[in-house]
């Protein structure tokens, strides 16, 4: 199956030492070859690379690595195709518009019978089950909420609820942003960590790597970075559990919903994070 990136802080930040560790895992140290791509979200606007060809070899990721784009929020996916051949069309992440934001999705997983799911708004340009499910899950948004809700929540709430409609059809990871917020929904698969002060060395497991973010931010910095699998073998990553929903915000989880299902889940459902 493919692999998520993604990153929220509450200062622009660049996601190089995470990403050159991750793209090894695209024909590297991982069997991910069928393309990738990465988004950014800055200063109110929007730009994504994507490449239907293995990251490990791609000049064009090694341009993000050499050229850092500070962001508030980063969306990153290393594709292993299953539905749908290779090429651009089908290579995460896919960006639509709503509201006037772009949002930003990127699936890991494999769903059965998603040719079902109906289609309002949002009509698919490659042929994916990922792209598919992201217009049906963007469109009954859309349908719920014809404007921005006044309170998040009732969006967050929806928004679990259509993950787990989704999560009944197969394996739904998910990583979505409109570039405010941050969602993490894990179905199988989805780590994080969370990064401030003090700040300490970390090191890749992908690659001989090693950072000292205590050189590289300030003390009031907040970065978390979620993955499918664990990017560094010297931190303690938190592993989501089947069903759980966290949002963030500026590096921090604001919320946290979890399951109904008889799937193991950490926190009661609609669990708000006051900070």
């Amino acid at each position: 199956m493919c692999e998520l990136l993604g990153m929220s802080a509450n200062v622009p930040t660049d996601i190089c030492f995470s990403f050159a560790g991750f793209l090894q895992r695209g024909g590297g140290t991982g069997p991910h070859r069928d393309g990738w791509g990465i988004a950014f979200y800055e200063e109110g606007g929007y730009r994504d690379f994507r490449d239907p060809h293995p990251s490990v070899d791609s000049p064009i990721a090694r341009l993000i690595c050499d050229y850092p784009i500070k962001s508030h929020v980063v969306i990153s996916h290393i594709r292993q195709a299953n539905v749908g051949g290779v090429r651009l069309a089908n290579t995460h992440p896919f960006t639509r518009e709503m509201w006037g934001r772009p949002w930003c999705y990127a699936h890991n997983g494999q769903l059965a019978g998603w040719e079902s799911l109906p289609l309002a708004f949002y009509q698919p340009v490659g042929g994916t089950d990922s792209e598919h499910a992201f217009c049906w899950l963007l469109g009954e948004l859309r349908r719920h909420f014809p404007h921005p809700p006044g309170d998040p929540e009732t969006l967050w709430s929806t928004l679990h609820a259509l993950c787990e409609q989704l999560r009944a059809l197969g394996v739904f990871n998910l990583l979505l942003s409109d570039g405010r917020y941050l969602f993490g929904y894990c179905s199988t698969k989805l780590a994080h960590i969370t990064r401030r002060a003090p700040f300490g060395r970390a090191q890749l497991s992908d690659a001989e790597m090693t950072v000292d973010f205590a050189e590289h931010t300030t003390p009031h910095d907040v970065v978390s970075v979620m993955a499918t699998e664990p990017l560094t073998a010297n931190e303690a990553w938190v592993r989501m559990q089947p069903g759980e929903l966290l949002v963030w915000r500026d590096g921090e989880i604001v919320a946290r919903y979890a399951s109904d299902s008889p799937a193991p889940a950490a926190a009661s459902h609609g669990e708000r994070v006051e900070r």
